[in-house]
């Protein structure tokens, strides 16, 4: 399967001007898509799930936490584990925790369900204390729902645009790749795994364009999903196991710090021979959407942020060494999964 810049660059476009028409897939094939997703729902059945307090601080250190606040879908949320330190948002804050020697204040506002339309719902309880970082997972109930991909898109950029005038740093992980989920066959999974990247490329544009940067969750976990899914998947065959939210993790993790500032100097450039360099910014969302755990973030080239294709930017292959936050097996025990516990028990939590 090829992505196309063009493509990736038509969504973002329209974007911008409003161009509400364009579609990722032709109409029948999306209906074909929804009607195997709703009947996939019904096969898998419905979790119930309780989510876990991880509004907390976590880690230990000198200095004022640095402050995290955690928004988007089921994945954000950690939808299915019990655990709160198997949640994204607890491995992350651990991680930052570690590398910046510093305690940080996690606050989750993920809802599971949401699409992007709902990320300014979410925006709107963190305006009066604006975090040093916002994290979002977002994008497969976009394509699940058949929401206009130049709408979610919209929507995204806007709550990007108004964090980063806040003062946030911003990382998105763009849609994951909808095609490992297992009730869903083929041929609908090609279709999902195509849109699903399409729209993780539009994605990358905007969120770059507005001065934030993104992480291709893309295939992260597609080869292990396929290959262990009774490890992967959680009991609803649909999320993440909490090995599978720890792979997710580490592959954010690096970009989170680096967009803190907490990266050493050479691991902020561009190695050709990991493929990494600078780009226009649609080639590089769409190299990055075909290769999960890869950033892309804003680039000048002599000087100039724009060149004759729109936006520079910086490809990096972030892709973690593996067992970086997990184990080869599932982690048995908090301290196998956290790097630090957070300080505050459940009758401190932040919520």
């Amino acid at each position: 399967m090829v992505l196309r810049a063009a493509r990736a660059r038509r969504i973002a476009t329209a974007t911008a001007f409003g161009g509400g028409g364009l579609t990722v897939l032709g109409a029948s094939t999306v209906a074909l898509l929804y009607l195997q997703a709703k009947a996939a729902h019904k096969a898998v059945g419905f979790t119930e799930w309780r989510s876990p307090k991880v509004n907390a601080v976590y880690g230990t250190g000198d200095g004022e936490p640095v402050s995290f606040v955690m928004m988007g879908d089921s994945t954000a949320a950690g939808f299915a584990v019990t655990d709160a330190l198997q949640t994204p948002a607890s491995l992350l804050a651990g991680g930052i925790s570690a590398v910046a020697e510093r305690p940080v204040r996690l606050r989750n506002t993920a809802r599971v369900g949401a699409t992007s339309k709902d990320l300014m719902a979410q925006l709107d309880r963190i305006r009066k204390r604006p975090p040093d970082l916002v994290v979002i997972f977002i994008g497969a109930n976009d394509v699940i729902h058949r929401i206009r991909p130049a709408d979610s898109v919209r929507s995204l950029q806007h709550v990007v645009r108004e964090l980063i005038g806040m003062g946030c740093a911003v990382v998105v992980g763009t849609c994951p790749d909808l095609g490992s989920v297992q009730p869903i066959a083929q041929p609908l999974r090609y279709i999902a795994r195509r849109a699903s990247r399409q729209l993780a490329a539009a994605q990358t544009i905007a969120v770059v364009e507005e001065g934030g940067r993104t992480v291709s969750l893309s295939n992260l976990l597609t080869d292990e999903f396929l290959l262990y899914p009774d490890e992967m998947f959680g009991p609803d065959r649909f999320h993440p196991s909490a090995r599978g939210y720890a792979q997710a993790a580490s592959a954010v993790l690096p970009s989170a710090c680096a967009a803190l500032g907490l990266m050493p100097d050479l691991e902020t450039l561009p190695d050709v021979r990991r493929g990494e360099g600078v780009l226009p910014v649609d080639v590089a969302a769409v190299e990055a959407a075909e290769r999960a755990g890869t950033e892309v973030s804003g680039a000048k080239v002599a000087g100039r942020e724009r060149g004759p294709r729109g936006r520079w930017a910086t490809l990096l292959r972030r892709r973690p060494k593996e067992n970086a936050l997990s184990s080869e097996d599932a982690p048995e025990s908090d301290t196998d999964v956290i790097t630090a516990a957070p300080r505050a028990d459940a009758g401190t939590s932040t919520r």
